[in-house]
């Protein structure tokens, strides 16, 4: 996992536990190819991608789903709030007014608004596993989704297979999978050292180190191996720290992400390098009071950098190969309460936007009833969402199991099939 964190002002939950988010992760190219312009000339030829990616955006605290993308003008004040639908490019997919540029690139987004199975739990856990923390707690939990591909598919190129933000989930997989999580530091060679010095001195290290590699039951040895030759890869290749320099991207393309959207910019930038997940938390969604005043200055920022990404993936020839999934851990009252006009946790229903992978987008999946307490039709369960995106990522989740310490198969999710609509 590669992360550079900040400790935000206001960042805090309504449980007093200060949640660090990801500042900012940054475009490759090599040769004067871009990896866009690769996947277009090999879809053109007929040839099919061989990388596959996820962006996993994380809304820290639960979004309010009645205030962004279910919204319910027929119901009473207290219930309906402060905020009033527009329509979209896609005839009945109305969302909130202060998205207006998401508005007119429905075409490009899938709107879940029955999903069930979020956990009263304020941390990204299980939008990044699936699952709540007590499953297989035994054996170390289960894994984030970006272990699972870390341990199935492997790295590319030098860079590290999984970049995230603050939460950190190998589970039952291990070290070896954590996040690569570099604090900072420059990420290339310097003047005096060779790729070739770099990877001799670590074989030399590694091979002194044999005799505690031949005692170590816990494999500490075997993970601190594969970050080591995660950071000599990311290091010698120089295609993070290409990433990571947003002085390279084009200012025409930095001004339209606008103020704030670094971590969506360089979210793609880091696809772009082979990063095959990427997660990052944005905002602060915690609204037990102002609801409405907070979602006034958010929305529309989220607006924004949203709707650049999904246009930035689409002109780069991205959207069939990066999925994009945008959700929190629970809904909000659908009552507005006496607390400031704010809304508390919900976990009867909660929304889930999802984009690109390929996926038959511009659609609202699912419905909720009329004061949006409970689905209507169609429930979608958090784990449908993780199987659509393994799905993406080229991974069967009906035959796909991994091993866990005591050799016995585990499922990826509880057996639930991929969203039958996006497929």
């Amino acid at each position: 996992m590669l992360s550079i964190f900040d400790r935000t002002p206001g960042s805090k939950y309504c449980d007093g536990i200060s949640r660090r988010n990801l500042l900012k992760l940054g475009a490759f190219s090599t040769g004067g190819l871009t990896l866009g312009q690769l996947l277009q000339a090999e879809d053109a030829a007929g040839i099919g991608s061989s990388q596959k990616s996820i962006i996993n955006i994380h809304l820290g605290g639960g979004p309010s789903h009645q205030d962004t993308f279910d919204l319910k003008p027929e119901a009473v004040s207290e219930f309906r709030g402060e905020f009033y639908p527009t329509k979209t490019n896609i005839a009945g997919m109305d969302i909130c007014e202060h998205m207006p540029m998401l508005a007119k690139n429905a075409d490009k987004f899938a709107i879940v608004r029955s999903m069930t199975g979020t956990i009263a739990d304020h941390s990204d856990h299980h939008t990044q596993t699936g699952f709540d923390r007590k499953s297989l707690s035994g054996i170390g939990g289960r894994p984030s989704i970006g272990s699972v591909i870390s341990c199935l598919q492997g790295s590319t190129g030098g860079a590290p297979p999984f970049v995230g933000y603050n939460g950190s989930y190998p589970g039952y997989l291990g070290s070896v999978h954590k996040p690569y999580k570099p604090q900072g530091g420059d990420l290339r060679l310097n003047s005096t050292m060779t790729a070739e010095r770099l990877t001799s001195r670590t074989q030399l290290l590694q091979s002194l180190d044999c005799f505690r590699r031949d005692t170590d039951n816990a494999r500490q040895m075997e993970a601190l191996d594969a970050y080591t030759q995660r950071a000599v890869e990311i290091v010698t290749s120089g295609s993070v720290a290409d990433a990571l320099d947003t002085g390279k991207e084009d200012p025409k393309i930095v001004e339209r992400y606008g103020k704030g959207g670094e971590s969506f910019l360089r979210a793609r930038r880091l696809v772009e390098t082979g990063v095959r997940v990427v997660g990052f938390n944005w905002g602060s969604w915690d609204t037990h009071s102002n609801n409405f005043n907070t979602l006034r200055g958010q929305l529309p920022r989220l607006d924004r950098h949203l709707s650049a990404l999904l246009e930035d993936l689409y002109q780069r020839g991205l959207d069939k190969d990066v999925s994009v999934v945008m959700w929190g851990e629970f809904g909000r009252t659908p009552r507005v309460n006496n607390n400031k006009g704010g809304r508390d946790h919900w976990y009867g229903v909660s929304m889930c936007m999802l984009a690109g992978g390929g996926m038959k987008t511009g659609q609202v999946i699912g419905s909720s009833t009329k004061n949006a307490e409970q689905p209507q039709d169609r429930p979608v369960h958090m784990q449908e969402v993780f199987a659509t995106l393994y799905h993406n990522m080229g991974i069967d989740v009906t035959t796909t199991t991994i091993n866990d310490p005591s050799g016995r198969p585990q499922y990826l999710v509880d057996h639930r099939a991929p969203i039958h609509e996006l497929i």
